[in-house]
């Protein structure tokens, strides 16, 4: 576990969580998946997604191994490094590609 000082201050992640999942009425196993994936972006909230070009700040990208039946859950959310803080914007299911 990363020193509690290097970590990155997670905010709305839970809220859209459970709008996505009230939404799409994820099994259990992917609901899971997802949470892991939230916590994992208090210490490196770059891994695996990429800047939007026309909106500062705004990282988009899929959760890892959540590719099921043609389709992904993604996730967008805010990186204010001055304060880091991570805040979420959404959690979508998506077709794939994305």
């Amino acid at each position: 576990m990363a020193d509690a000082s290097a970590l990155w201050k997670l905010e709305n992640f839970i809220e859209c969580l459970d709008i996505w999942a009230a939404l799409e009425n994820p099994p259990d196993g992917l609901r899971r998946l997802v949470t892991t994936w939230i916590m994992s972006r208090s210490e490196d909230p770059y891994k695996g997604v990429r800047r939007e070009a026309d909106q500062p700040n705004l990282w988009f990208g899929p959760v890892p191994d959540s590719a099921r039946d043609g389709v992904v859950v993604a996730c967008s959310f805010w990186i204010f490094e001055l304060t880091r803080t991570v805040k979420c914007n959404s959690f979508a299911t998506l077709s794939l590609p994305i």
